[in-house]
């Protein structure tokens, strides 16, 4: 990324930019296509080690490369109908080509997304998927700011570069904001409090037990025939919460959708149909996950 961005910055303010740096910096584009389909399996398969064949991938980055060391400047600068012939087509290759490694990373992520839903992810999981979501909609923004320029130079060329930046230095911040160089393919690790943690949760969500006020860390236990002790810590372990903060999460979900869905109803009578107890209960489980109160989140969502 480093590269690319200063072989544009240079291209678009140097003068007289030798053309082996100019192709070098393209062929480099066919390296990061590769190495994000890498990344992306290394953080969703456990224990990944990367094949010796996997190497085959970066062959179309080794030709080029090789080849642009004996790019000559009068070559390159002869307007030659051969050149202008040359160039397009590595130019076309290369996008198609990085396209095609975006398209394959993000197959990758929906796989596991299809394997892990959303409601039976642990916190882990549910961090990983949602960085390389960000990470690979990164990607297609770079991708498209650049391929928009090749197209009768629909944006300006240095927009590239400037997208670049923008998009490595968002990624920095989240990826240490969500300490994802901390965790790696590893948190999809099968155990078996991972597989009753999402027998739990399919039961939870596809009964809707969350609706019952009465719902205990007892009867969840019954279900999947443990107990309460070992229960709670493959709640613990799995949601990285503790049982209360686990039902009222679903319970908050669903009042959202109630206070969204009918603004006839009272917020008290969205508490005990969301499985709340009491108002005050309600009102402290909402703030504490929506940062608001219900009436103050409904207010401000339909305005």
């Amino acid at each position: 990324m480093g590269l690319r961005i200063g072989k544009s910055v240079m291209l678009n303010f140097g003068n007289d930019l030798e053309p082996l740096f100019i192709f070098v910096g393209l062929s480099f584009m066919l390296a990061i296509g590769p190495l994000l389909k890498w990344y992306v399996v290394g953080m969703t398969k456990v224990n990944f080690r990367l094949p010796r064949y996997y190497f085959l991938e970066l062959v179309p980055f080794c030709i080029l490369f090789l080849m642009s060391l004996f790019v000559t400047k009068n070559w390159f600068e002869s307007n030659d109908k051969e050149v202008i012939i040359v160039f397009a087509g590595f130019l076309i290759f290369i996008y198609l080509h990085f396209v095609f490694y975006i398209f394959l990373a993000g197959r990758i992520v929906k796989k596991i997304k299809k394997i892990y839903p959303k409601s039976s992810q642990t916190k882990s999981q549910s961090t990983v998927l949602s960085w390389l979501q960000l990470l690979i909609i990164g990607f297609i923004l770079i991708w498209i700011s650049y391929f928009l320029n090749i197209i009768d130079n629909a944006v300006p060329y240095i927009t590239g570069p400037m997208m670049y930046s923008v998009v490595i230095y968002f990624l920095s911040f989240k990826a240490f904001q969500l300490k994802i160089t901390e965790i790696d393919g590893n948190v999809f690790k099968k155990n078996e409090n991972t597989e009753l943690f999402h027998q739990l949760v399919q039961r939870i969500v596809g009964d809707k037990l969350y609706l019952d006020a009465n719902v205990s860390l007892s009867s969840l236990s019954k279900l999947i025939h443990k107990s309460t002790q070992k229960t709670s810590e493959i709640i613990n372990q799995n949601a990285k919460q503790n049982f209360n903060d686990f039902i009222n999460h679903f319970r908050i979900k669903e009042a959202k959708k109630m206070l969204l869905g009918n603004k006839n109803h009272t917020i008290s009578a969205i508490a005990f149909d969301a499985g709340f107890n009491s108002l005050s209960s309600f009102n402290s489980a909402f703030k504490k996950f929506e940062g608001t109160t219900p009436s103050l989140y409904r207010n401000n969502t339909l305005k």
